[in-house]
């Protein structure tokens, strides 16, 4: 039971960690997942997980790894192929002679052998720190592809020195001979046993198919234990288990491409199923990594043996040692090929290389390896210093996850030499991109029910995408101009806000006019606001409605006030408020234009101009298409957020570029409610 309440409890660590995130985007969600996962352990709560480093590869390694595989691109993979190879094996046997003699020669009492299998369990970086990293940062397209693949190579390579180094430490016997044979087994047998078992899953499930099992949840099952299957599997034939995953993965992803047509709703349960895995998986690992911390750290910090100041100084000389490594490496076989991709560039510039250095985080892997280290040496005797290497192994992790998340955004943010006519071009093009999602939505949802509908709404979006490719430049869309817009906007519903009251004293409009109408401002001023001022406006609207509940017990007639009045009248009520909108802010350009004023004035022209073109006989529909159309509306919004989420996690889109164009679907949404409400 207390297993299952801790499990319970990181589960709602990670999604505290995502919510803080939002309120704090520039720290990573990894850094903030290993936060909370050391307060658990050092409140005085009782709680301790012990990382079993086996049963860790099993559950976690394998399936993200395999995921990993099964969504790399194969002809960008085989693009890199050079520079991968010489990253994910190459550099790891550099780094394990390099950094274990310096090891070594830095702390005398760490025999060599095991300084070799401490520099080979740091050595790999971790696919998933890589990936939660380079998805919140905007690195280089062909960078990430480079990451993503060194990543899913080279856990195999500094595994497989990592245990024959701490077999030498165990045994004292080492044979180089032996050793790079057994490698080369290990990695290409792992390979070839994840391919074949894959190619055995995929034709058990083609019978199946043609059996007549063609059951969703059945065939989804047997993709949640292929990973497994293929780990296990491979580890019991004595070959790398980690690449068996991303071979099977790899091989799985050519049948995706086939499911896609073949079984549809598989692959939109697929889909759906392994977003909620990867959610959790991914948030584990690094909340499980926040748990060992502190009790690798107290076991050193508090050895009156050690002194903490060199402990942590031989930590930092290690990282950095790594880091210089790692740039070396990249600097000296960079000017042999073209690395990224570009064929009209010999060598990649110095940014890309210090790019590459920086993003070599690792990750869990290392920890869990560090751990499986033995306590005791084959004469009986204790394994020697081993705290002291799992925590210098966990000192490189957070530095590494420090550095990266510190000096990466600052690096992979480019030096905008182009104006704005550019920025606004891009800011078009991601507009397009996004509302073309909504039009995908739309078209998955038609039926022949609401087939006259769906019509309807991918005609407004058509509608929208042909001016919005259509603007010549004078769009007033940067984020600047969009945020001042939004707050000017919600000015001009204080002056619709202030009209309407004054005709409710005056008599000129009755209650139920006045409340619905202020209702609907309410509301539009909630889709306007963000996060800064959403608090304030919610103030605003509580003590709004506070007073009219006040209002409504010494006046008992006002109880009934809240009835839908004509939505005719409403009409005629907002064609006046946008009348006085558009009188004030004709006054505030006339003294001082700004793009702001004059965006806004520019929609509230726009708004009268289809009011008073509207004819209620011709455009009426019946009211079960009205809620149709109203819900396909909501549907496209949706499908346009999830959409810029999307783009954002994938690494495609920037902060700033994901933060302005929910402000546009955000304006969108307020623009789609106010006409919703008025007819």
């Amino acid at each position: 039971m207390s297993v299952f309440i801790i499990i319970l409890m990181l589960l709602v660590l990670i999604g505290v960690s995502n919510v803080v995130n939002r309120f704090v985007p520039f720290i990573p969600v990894p850094l903030i997942q290993i936060a909370l996962g050391a307060v658990l352990v050092i409140l005085p709560l009782g709680i301790h997980l012990h990382l079993e480093p086996e049963l860790f590869f099993l559950l976690f390694i394998a399936p993200l790894l395999y995921n990993d595989g099964k969504h790399t691109p194969r002809d960008e993979l085989w693009k890199l192929r050079a520079p991968i190879l010489l990253l994910a094996v190459g550099l790891v046997f550099i780094t394990v002679c390099v950094v274990g003699y310096v090891v070594h020669w830095l702390i005398p009492s760490i025999p060599l052998a095991a300084a070799f299998g401490l520099a080979a369990i740091l050595s790999p970086t971790d696919a998933v720190a890589v990936s939660s990293l380079a998805g919140r940062i905007h690195l280089p397209k062909s960078l990430k592809r480079l990451l993503e693949g060194e990543a899913l190579m080279n856990d195999a390579s500094g595994l497989v020195a990592f245990k024959f180094a701490i077999a030498a430490a165990v045994t004292g016997v080492f044979s180089l001979p032996k050793a790079s044979l057994s490698f080369l087994v290990i990695s290409i047998g792992g390979l070839l046993v994840g391919a074949l078992v894959a190619f055995l899953i995929i034709g058990l499930r083609q019978l199946l198919r043609r059996a007549g099992l063609e059951d969703e949840t059945m065939h989804m099952l047997l993709q949640i234990l292929t990973p497994f299957l293929l780990f296990l599997i491979a580890e019991e034939l004595g070959v790398s288990g980690i690449l068996a995953a991303v071979a099977g993965g790899l091989v799985h992803a050519i049948e995706n491409e086939r499911m896609a047509f073949t079984m549809p709703s598989l692959q939109n349960v697929s889909n759906a199923t392994w977003s909620v895995i990867l959610f959790v998986l991914n948030g584990l690992v690094f909340v499980l990594l926040g748990l060992q911390i502190p009790g690798v750290s107290r076991t050193i910090l508090s050895d009156p043996n050690f002194d903490n100041f060199k402990v942590i100084g031989y930590a930092i000389l290690i990282f950095v040692l790594l880091l210089v490594l790692r740039f070396v490496w990249t600097l000296l076989f960079a000017r042999g090929g073209r690395w990224f991709g570009n064929q009209n560039q010999e060598v990649p510039s110095m940014r890309m290389m210090t790019l590459t250095a920086i993003s070599g985080v690792r990750g869990t892997v290392t920890l869990a390896g560090a751990f499986s280290i033995p306590l005791i040496l084959q004469n009986g005797d204790p394994f020697p210093q081993r705290d002291l290497i799992i925590f210098l192994a966990a000192s490189v992790i957070l530095f590494s996850l420090l550095t990266a998340s510190i000096v990466l955004p600052l690096l992979a943010k480019q030096k905008s030499t182009e104006g704005d006519a550019e920025r606004e071009r891009m800011e078009r093009e991601w507009q397009l991109e996004v509302m073309t999602a909504a039009v995908r939505a739309l078209q998955k949802m038609s039926s022949e029910k609401n087939e006259v509908a769906v019509d309807t709404v991918i005609g407004d979006y058509k509608l929208m995408m042909q001016q919005l490719g259509q603007k010549d430049g004078k769009v007033r869309r940067l984020p600047r101009f969009q945020q001042e817009e939004a707050g000017m906007r919600l000015l001009a519903l204080d002056i619709e806000r202030k009209y309407v009251n004054d005709r409710l004293e005056s008599g000129q409009v009755s209650r139920e006019q006045a409340n619905y109408y202020l209702n609907m401002l309410e509301q539009i001023e909630l889709i306007l606001a963000n996060k800064l001022d959403l608090g304030k406006v919610l103030v605003k609207n509580l003590w709004r409605r506070l007073k009219i509940a006040i209002n409504a017990i010494f006046q008992p007639r006002l109880a009934a006030s809240f009835a839908e009045p004509d939505i005719a009248e409403i009409r005629t009520l907002k064609m006046q408020c946008s009348q006085a909108v558009v009188d004030e802010f004709s006054k505030r350009c006339a003294l001082q234009s700004d793009e702001a004023t004059e965006g806004v004035l520019d929609y509230y022209q726009q708004m009268l101009d289809r009011l008073r073109r509207f004819t209620f006989g011709s455009r009426r529909k019946d009211a079960s298409f009205n809620d149709c159309r109203r819900e396909l509306h909501w549907i496209a919004i949706q499908a346009e957020r999830d959409a810029v989420q999307h783009f954002f996690e994938s690494g495609d889109i920037t902060r700033d570029m994901a933060s302005l164009l929910r402000r546009i679907i955000r304006n969108r949404e307020a623009s789609l409610y106010e006409l919703e409400e008025i007819g």
